[in-house]
């Protein structure tokens, strides 16, 4: 094939290397964009949740799967002996403290973790910032969430604070190590807590986008490498053609 002064004349690798790079990197691509179309839907089945209006604690056992990402409403007290600082959790770019403390649901004998909200950090270190913790029964909403977002951390680091009057700060919080480490037995959820309770704790949540735009990302950038392939093969494959001899031409 001729596109003026060039031929295109391509070598039997090269255009394997090319049908190689082009299938991965369309079916890479595909694979990264179903994964962002589930993604997408899940993200919008949980905002629609969230949004919907709160529906009451039931008393009674609890399944996770009836609760999670809705908006729950429930009263019960605070127990401030049990409370966890998780740290390095950043609120505006602000590092500092995520609060989580149990919750005796009124009327019953449940108890549920609440995820009260953020505290920012003291600058020395050393220092734990001072928690207020409403007294008696208080009435709160929230997310209910299945578990808290974990981070890596050193085993066993939880293990040296006991509970106490004095916060104990963690890395990570998974509700089956809480319930071990303070011996209480809690729902399979923790509830994310709206609202004020004028404690000095912020929640403007950030809501999760599922991770779909970082698959859309991923899609990009491995229909690029297909579409490279392509690209690279043409113009390695191109050969300019010797000029032709004329009459002039010696011989």
């Amino acid at each position: 094939m001729k596109f003026g002064a060039f031929r295109f004349r391509p070598r039997w690798w090269g255009v394997l290397l090319a049908a190689i790079g082009c299938a991965a990197g369309v079916a890479l691509g595909n694979w990264q964009w179903a994964r962002a179309a589930e993604r997408r839907a899940s993200f919008a089945r949980i905002e629609a949740a969230a949004q919907a209006p709160s529906i009451a604690w039931r008393h009674g056992p609890i399944e996770a799967a009836s609760l999670v990402h809705r908006r729950v409403a429930l009263a019960g007290e605070f127990l401030p002996g049990y409370t966890v600082l998780l740290d390095f959790r950043l609120h505006r770019g602000r590092p500092g403290f995520h609060v989580v403390q149990p919750l005796r649901v009124a009327g019953s004998g449940a108890y549920v973790l609440v995820l009260r909200g953020w505290i920012a950090a003291p600058e020395r270190r050393e220092r734990l910032p001072p928690i207020v913790t409403p007294a008696g029964t208080q009435r709160i909403e929230g997310i209910a969430l299945d578990r808290l977002p974990q981070f890596l951390e050193p085993p066993h680091a939880a293990e040296a604070c006991r509970p106490g009057p004095a916060p104990c700060v963690w890395q990570n919080l998974k509700i089956e190590a809480f319930s071990a480490w303070a011996g209480i037995a809690l729902a399979p959820v923790v509830i994310e807590q709206a609202g004020d309770l004028a404690d000095g704790l912020a929640r403007q949540w950030e809501r999760p986008e599922a991770g779909f735009r970082r698959n859309e990302m991923y899609a990009l950038q491995w229909y690029s490498l297909a579409g490279l392939s392509l690209l690279l093969l043409i113009v390695l494959s191109l050969r300019r053609e010797p000029p032709s001899g004329g009459p002039g031409t010696a011989r």
